[in-house]
Order: C-alpha cells, then sequence, then structure tokens
C-alpha cells in the first residue's frame, strides 16, 4: 500500500506541471531586444530634437564698445590777481551758472592804486582840455599841446588797466556747469595764474571710443546710437554721434568716436560712469533667420539638420550676418522649413527624430537646453508592450489509478 500510494502522488505533480511543456516568454523590445538582432538591452530609441521654423526678418551687425562718460568740456578757473582770498562761495557739486560768484580776492591795494590813478587821470583831463583852449588861440606851441594830450591819454589807459585789475578780485563762473574741483579754502593766498576751481559742462555728455578701421568707414556723423550704463543696466539711452576723428591710431588701429548723450540721457547718465555703446554697422532686410544654435561647424563648412517627415537631414548652409542670438541663412534653406536647434550634436544624416517646438521666435536658453519632462517618453513610445504570455495548455488528465482487484 504505501509504494501505491507514492506513485499516485507522483502521477498527480506530474498532471499539475503539465508534463513537458514549458511556458512561452514574450520578446520585449524591438530589434535591440533580448531574441532581436541587436542583442540584449531594449530597443533603439527615438532621439527628440527641438525644431524651429525658418522666418523670414531684419538683422543688423552691431559693435559694441566700451568707454567712460565725461563732460562735454571742463573748464580750469585760475585766480587772474595774486592776494589772499577772503571768500569761497561754492563747493564741488554745486550747480552754477555762467558769471556766478564763485570767490574774492582780498583788493584793498589794488583799490589803493586805483584811487592813485584816478587823481592822476583827473590832473591830466584837466590839463588837456586847458592845452585844447590855449591851441585854439594859439597861444601855445603843437609840441606842448601834443604833450598834455598825451599825459591825458597815460593816465587814462593807467586807470583802465587797474580797474580791470579790481575786477579780476571777483572770481566770477566763466560758463554754466557744475564744480567738480574746489583747490582752495577761505584765507588761502593765492598768486596769479593759481587754479582755484574746475566747472564741468553737463548740458551735454560725451563718451569717447576706440573703433576698428574696419567698422568706422560704416559710421557718420548723427547717426545714432544706443547706450547703456554699468550703473543702470536695464535702462537703454540715445546717443548720436558727434563726431569720428580723421586720424587714427597707428599702433592698435583704433579710431577715435565721440559720441554725445544730451536731454534726457544726459540728465540720467553721470561723468565717470561706464558706458556701453553699439553701433548698428550693416542692416540686412527680408532675409531668411535661424537660431544661433542651430548652425553646425565653422566658416566653410556650415551644415544644419531639416527635419523632413520625421527624418533628420543635413543640409550644407552659407550664412551671413550674426546679431542677438540670429544668423542669416544666404542659401541652403528655404522659408518655413524645420531646422533642428537642439539634439542634433549626435544626430546622422537619415535618422529618424521626434520633433517639437517649431515656435518662429528665438528660442531661449531656458527651452534650447533640454526638452522639458512632459517631452521625455514614456515606456510605451520606448519599447514595445510586453506580449501577453500565452493561455497555459490544460492540463493533461491524470492517469487514473488502479488498484489490483
Amino acid at each position: 500500500m504505501m509504494n501505491r500510494a507514492a506513485v499516485f502522488a507522483v502521477a498527480v505533480a506530474l498532471a499539475a506541471c503539465g508534463g513537458d511543456d514549458q511556458p512561452q516568454t514574450a520578446q520585449v523590445g524591438g530589434p535591440g531586444g533580448p531574441g532581436g538582432p541587436g542583442g540584449p538591452g531594449g530597443g533603439q530609441r527615438t532621439p527628440i530634437v527641438e525644431v524651429h521654423t525658418v522666418t523670414r526678418g531684419s538683422i543688423a551687425r552691431r559693435v559694441t564698445v566700451t568707454g567712460t562718460v565725461d563732460p562735454l568740456r571742463l573748464i580750469g578757473v585760475n585766480a587772474q590777481i595774486g592776494g589772499a582770498l577772503t571768500t569761497v562761495n561754492v563747493q564741488e557739486g554745486d550747480m552754477v551758472r555762467q558769471g556766478a560768484v564763485l570767490a574774492r580776492v582780498d583788493d584793498r591795494e589794488i583799490a589803493s592804486q586805483l584811487a592813485a590813478a584816478q587823481a592822476s587821470f583827473e590832473v591830466a583831463a584837466a590839463a588837456y582840455e586847458r592845452a585844447q583852449q590855449l591851441r585854439e588861440r594859439r597861444v601855445i606851441t603843437l609840441p606842448e599841446y601834443e604833450r598834455d594830450r598825451t599825459a591825458y591819454a597815460a593816465a587814462r589807459a593807467q586807470v583802465d588797466q587797474l580797474r580791470t585789475r579790481a575786477g579780476y578780485a571777483t572770481v566770477n563762473a566763466p560758463a554754466t556747469g557744475v564744480i567738480t574741483e574746489k583747490l582752495v579754502e577761505t584765507g588761502d593766498v593765492v598768486g596769479n595764474q593759481t587754479r582755484l576751481f574746475t566747472i564741468a559742462d553737463i548740458s551735454q555728455l560725451v563718451v569717447r571710443l576706440g573703433v576698428s578701421e574696419l567698422d568706422v568707414v560704416q559710421l557718420s556723423p548723427g547717426d545714432p546710437v544706443a547706450v547703456t550704463l554699468d550703473a543702470l543696466p536695464n535702462r537703454q539711452l540715445a546717443g548720436r554721434i558727434r563726431r569720428v576723428f580723421p586720424v587714427g591710431d597707428p599702433t592698435t588701429r583704433l579710431v577715435p568716436v565721440e559720441v554725445v548723450l544730451d536731454g534726457q540721457s544726459a540728465q540720467v547718465a553721470r561723468p565717470g560712469f561706464l558706458a556701453r555703446v553699439t553701433f548698428d554697422l550693416t542692416t540686412s532686410n527680408n532675409v531668411l533667420l535661424v537660431p544661433v544654435s542651430a548652425v553646425l561647424g565653422g566658416q566653410g563648412a556650415q551644415a544644419v539638420f531639416v527635419v523632413e517627415n520625421n527624418i533628420a537631414v543635413r543640409r550644407t548652409v552659407s550664412t551671413g550676418l550674426t546679431s542677438q542670438g540670429r544668423v542669416e541663412v544666404i542659401s541652403g534653406l528655404s522659408d518655413g522649413e524645420q531646422v533642428i536647434v537642439t539634439g542634433h550634436s549626435s544626430l546622422r544624416d537619415g535618422m529618424t527624430v521626434r520633433a517639437v517646438g517649431g515656435a518662429g521666435e528665438i528660442p531661449t536658453q531656458s527651452n534650447t537646453t533640454a526638452p522639458a519632462a512632459a517631452d521625455v517618453p514614456t515606456q510605451s513610445q520606448t519599447a514595445p508592450a510586453a506580449a501577453e504570455a500565452p493561455e497555459r495548455p490544460p492540463a493533461r488528465p491524470a492517469a487514473a489509478a488502479t488498484q489490483p482487484g
């Protein structure tokens, strides 16, 4: 009985396992999956690329040069006579108008000399008047008359000279502007031609720049320019070319160009600010434009990838001007084509791709680095779904255990 029970249990177990039949396994992946031509590891994923539509527009070649904002002119105010300063009326930063009194020099000595010269002039004037009357009556000779007339002229010149010197005792502003330097204080003793103040004429501010000889030939006085200040990075000021110097530096090959800021721009800027001036040199209108990131290769061997029916096609192009993230395409593309701007570094001609984007605007840095998370292919896009396992064949009926009668 023990042996018969064991034989029956083995027969039941073999029936439950289906005998010698084994379950079938679904092929996961495509050609690259296990058992496929690509060997182990899943099928090849279709690259995702970002595309941009070729559009027409205008582009200008721009050159940006840095310089320092300076006043239109700086005026040095010097003492015209020597003496002690009795008053100094201004400080650095004060706005003064033409003719304003800046300082006064002690003029008591000159005033005394002027008073003496005035007295001598009155005596000479009386003598000259009397000589005229006597000469008319022929009482005095001509030399005597000439002597009195000359003395009168000399006395008058002496008075005028001292009166002018006395006027120099009051130091006036020669022009309207801002006091940028005050080199003296009240009580200082100054000599003739001693520098007292510096006045900056800020009605117009200028930026003097050095522009390459290759670019300056396209600049003319009066051309508008765009100016930005490091102190005000988010504000663009309007300027214009005031003059282009006729002689360049033979060492650096740079030609001085003077840009003027006036009106509202002059009120915003300050002397000493660092300015960045942008010159528009060459403008092309109604040309094909693509993002700079779409162009591969160097000058003379440039190409782009164009998407045609989900196929990446390498196209050789010729380019022109480049500005603000855009490049002019002279030949090789047509209006409305889709060029790849992101994801083309490892592409080959003829590869199948999945294109996203295609907007007409130039992509920014945020949308040219990598596709968004929503664009990442899901599992259903990367590999075929696992095939359903075939139904297990029905177990063969267990052999009837017979018991010997």
